[in-house]
């Protein structure tokens, strides 16, 4: 019967515990919206949005070093250099491959739209 007694004590404990944990998070949404429809708004910054023309030179230009530096370790590869393996040599050349055909995927893209919009109707 001793047991019984501490777990109805323990379990009475736990109640309690959740009830003041439910009254202190309806205390902090009630002090949130009264916050919110009071007090005032904060003000967002404005955020410089890049232009699309900044973007697709940025794009081309990462590209450009990404064949840059694909060539230059292939060429140590060839030409011996010892802290130059095989596979970063492959996995330059792989990542410059992959970063050229999505940049002509993305021109394509472009060019279509261009395309598409000229051939609107007026």
């Amino acid at each position: 019967m001793v047991q019984r007694a501490d777990i109805n004590n323990v379990l009475s404990e736990i109640r309690n515990l959740r009830s003041q944990m439910m009254q202190n998070q309806r205390v902090e949404q009630d002090q949130s919206v009264r916050g919110r429809v009071d007090g005032p708004r904060p003000v967002q910054e404005t955020k410089e949005v890049p232009s699309f023309n900044d973007m697709l030179g940025k794009a081309v230009n990462g590209v450009n070093d990404m064949q840059k530096q694909a060539s230059e370790l292939r060429t140590a590869y060839e030409m011996g250099d010892p802290n130059v393996d095989i596979t970063r040599v492959m996995i330059a050349a792989q990542k410059s491959t992959v970063s050229f055909e999505a940049l002509t995927q993305v021109r394509n893209r472009v060019v279509r739209a261009y395309e598409d919009i000229m051939n609107m109707p007026i």
